[in-house]
């Protein structure tokens, strides 16, 4: 039996109780994902990014206030839904939402070559690994959290 209450909590299942040993392999990955060379508010842009894309409210409600503390503006994080529209986002942290996009898309068209050398103009091949990483990670975490929905979002 799980902790759900369908009345008031948005407890699913307790994933992190009952596989506390993936949980914590899980949690190493992050930890090691962020043991990086770029930017962390680079970095949550692009959590925060993957986690709308995614639908993943408790991710996108973590990793927007993680954002703030990174120094990311209020109007890059109104204007994420619509970066490409938006003038507030240079053309690195628009690389990096471009590859954001194309990797958690993944099922809709690969991520072109074409793509590729776009974003490879503005990052080293181990800024590249780094962010190919930690949007895998936070992929996982919104496949995680989305679905068993086991920390409550209050």
């Amino acid at each position: 039996m799980s902790d759900t209450n369908t009345n008031s909590s948005p407890f699913r299942l307790r994933v992190d109780k009952l596989a506390p040993h993936i949980m914590g392999a899980m949690e190493a990955l992050d930890g090691a994902a962020e043991k990086v060379s770029l930017d962390a508010g680079l970095l949550e842009l692009v959590r925060t990014r993957a986690s709308q894309v995614n639908g993943c409210a408790f991710c996108v409600d973590s990793h927007g206030q993680e954002a703030r503390r990174h120094e990311v503006s209020d109007r890059q994080l109104m204007s994420l839904p619509v970066w490409r529209e938006s003038p507030f986002f240079d053309a690195r942290e628009r690389a990096a939402l471009e590859l954001t996009e194309a990797i958690t898309l993944m099922s809709r068209a690969p991520v072109t070559d074409e793509l590729w050398a776009s974003v490879s103009a503005h990052f080293s091949e181990v800024e590249l690994a780094e962010l190919t990483w930690n949007i895998a990670v936070i992929n996982v975490w919104n496949r995680i959290a989305g679905t068993a929905r086991p920390w409550p979002i209050s």
